[in-house]
This record gives C-alpha cells, structure tokens and sequence, in this order.
C-alpha cells in the first residue's frame, strides 16, 4: 500500500556530492517518519537519517553527521538525502523506508522499503 523510488545514485570521486530522491505513494502520510539505510555487501543494513512527515524532527547516524542532511517535500511526497564530501565507505546500497513508530534507529519498525538505489565512491 506504500510504494518507494529512489533515484539519483551513481559513481563519483572521494569529495564530490550527490543528492538521493525517494518518491513515496500510497498511505504515507500514517507514517511516523522516513528513513535513509545503506547496505554494504556482507554487512546488515545500516541506518543512516530519518526525518518526520508531520514536524521537524530529524536524526542522524554519527558516521553521516555534518556531511549528509535529510528533507522533505511533503506536497511533492519527496523526501531527500543530500550528501556531501562522499568517501568511499560511503559505498553501498542506499534504501528509503517508510516507520510506523517512535523507533527511527531500528529497522523492524519499517515495513515498507524502496528498492534501492547503488553509490559508488572512488578513491
């Protein structure tokens, strides 16, 4: 009932910036929040940023914060995830997801997830 698109990855070099999109349709709005992971190969999924639909809240995992910043359009249904000086452990999966609780750190509170999207961080 909730569907999400992400867009925008690609393959940069160490320092260089990308901006991630994540269209959402369906309910969306009964969510508590939308998330950003990442999934490296062989590694579980990683929380990343989370921001609500309703305020102003936002969170951010340590390893992103003061380079990546989370935000929204609620009219467009959009959420962002703008990413600056990208690394190469940067490199990974990135997924948006949709919470349906107060638990932005943990991902069995997201039951909806897009299907991805690949960034790519040279060295």
């Amino acid at each position: 009932q909730v569907q999400l698109v992400e867009s925008g990855g690609g393959l940069v070099q160490a320092g260089s910036s990308l901006r991630l999109s994540c269209a959402a349709s369906g309910r969306t709005f009964s969510s508590s929040a939308m998330g950003w992971f990442r999934q490296a190969p062989g590694k579980e999924r990683e929380f990343i940023a989370a921001i609500s639909w309703h305020g102003a809240s936002t969170y951010y995992a340590d390893s992103v914060k003061g380079r990546f910043t989370i935000s929204r359009d609620n009219a467009k249904n959009t959420v962002y995830l703008q990413m600056n000086s990208l690394k190469p452990e940067d490199t990974a999966v990135y997924y948006c997801a949709a919470a349906y609780g107060p638990r932005w750190l943990v991902k069995e509170e997201y039951p909806y997830w897009g299907q991805g999207t690949q960034v790519t961080v040279s060295s």
